[in-house]
């Protein structure tokens, strides 16, 4: 116990420095991209190093697996260095034994890693891109989810400049976001307020406009809108929406906490989109602790043995390289989860289960006896 104790605490001081090294470079390079992409806004040092801290959270979360498997090198690496580990292999510990104190260590960070952080990077996410939204308004349309609704807002341009918005609310939608379902359009003047709104069966979205089914068009600056109300079968609404910035207005899956992704996917779901994006991610979340444990794994099987010499780089460069494969293949399942070519759950746990698998055969492979 004592020795598992000792093993996995080498393995959080070493998992900890390097992950204080990779933030601190994390941070240079966000600052610097953030003056060079708010050149002209005069943010200043300040606001540059603001914007770079609410940013560098979800690409410091990104790449906690990497900074796992570097962990076990320098862990391993380190008991070999000192001949630590010829110790405790002489001491009749198997390879298996010994690495089940850092596995579990990596273990208990992904779950505090998906606890903690991954709140932490959702709400960081959300204040930078408000942020960004203030300082760099490219678009004013955003989507939201009711109980029983769905909610778009667009603007209204009129020669080069906002001239007002138009606030969509629908029953429903198909899964690709082009079709809504009991679509209500309520036009709001910049100077005058709500002028008019629009009601129809179902609303199509076209290259440029919204192409709506059996119409009802209501003018709210008379008195009696009822009384003046245009039926027509059908009508064209300019819009500059697309279904891509549709399904982008829910944001990245990264951006809503975990705890609140299956409320999120319900919604989704109950609204008439395709929630495979979030479904996929929630599964990639409840798995990351085992792609950790699948990264120290791999780093024991290239790094446990007694290395001198030359065959130290080679070990940590096999070490490091089956750890960027297994990450990339990690992402490639993320990808094939994303689009519905495979089920969440197998995009998910597929990889470091097989990483945990090549490991745990070539560790026993290398065992003596």
């Amino acid at each position: 116990m004592i020795l598992a104790f000792y093993v996995a605490r080498r393995f959080l001081r070493a998992f900890l420095l390097i992950a204080g090294v990779f933030l601190l470079i994390l941070f240079l390079i966000d600052m610097i991209e953030m003056i060079r992409r708010f050149s002209g806004r005069d943010i200043g040092l300040a606001g540059a190093a603001r914007l770079a801290g609410l940013n560098i959270a979800g690409s410091f979360y990104a790449i906690l697996p990497l900074m796992t498997v570097l962990a076990g090198i320098a862990l391993f690496l380190g008991l070999a260095r000192s001949s630590e580990m010829v110790a405790i292999r002489a001491s009749g510990r198997s390879g298996l034994r010994l690495i089940r104190a850092p596995v579990g260590a990596a273990i208990l960070v992904g779950a505090l890693a998906v606890g903690l952080l991954n709140p932490l990077v959702a709400a960081t996410g959300s204040l930078y891109d408000e942020a960004v939204a203030g300082i760099d308004r490219a678009g004013s349309q955003t989507v939201s989810l009711g109980d029983s609704a769905v909610w778009l807002r667009q603007a209204v341009q009129q020669d080069g400049r906002e001239a007002g918005q138009i606030v969509i609310r629908a029953t429903r939608t198909s899964a690709d976001g082009l079709t809504l379902y009991g679509a209500s359009f309520l036009v709001f003047d910049a100077d005058a307020g709500p002028v008019r709104r629009i009601e129809a069966r179902e609303a199509r979205l076209e290259p440029g406009a919204w192409a709506l089914t059996d119409v009802g068009d209501f003018p709210l600056d008379q008195p009696n809108p009822q009384a003046g109300v245009a039926r027509q079968d059908s009508m064209r609404l300019a819009s500059d929406l697309t279904a891509q910035r549709i399904r982008d207005g829910f944001g990245r899956p990264e951006s809503v906490p975990v705890w609140q992704l299956p409320d999120f996917i319900a919604g989704l779901e109950r609204a008439g989109f395709s929630a495979s994006r979030h479904k996929t991610w929630f599964q990639m979340e409840l798995a990351r602790p085992f792609l950790m444990a699948a990264m120290v794994m791999i780093a024991a099987a290239f790094t446990m043995q007694h290395v001198r010499g030359r065959n130290t780089g080679a070990a940590v460069l096999m070490a490091f390289g089956a750890g960027i494969a297994l990450f990339f293949l990690r992402n490639l399942a993320q990808v094939l989860g994303d689009n519905g070519e495979i089920p969440a759950a197998m995009a998910a746990w597929t990889p470091p289960l097989v990483g945990a698998m090549l490991a745990l055969g070539l560790i026993l492979r290398r065992e003596d006896g």
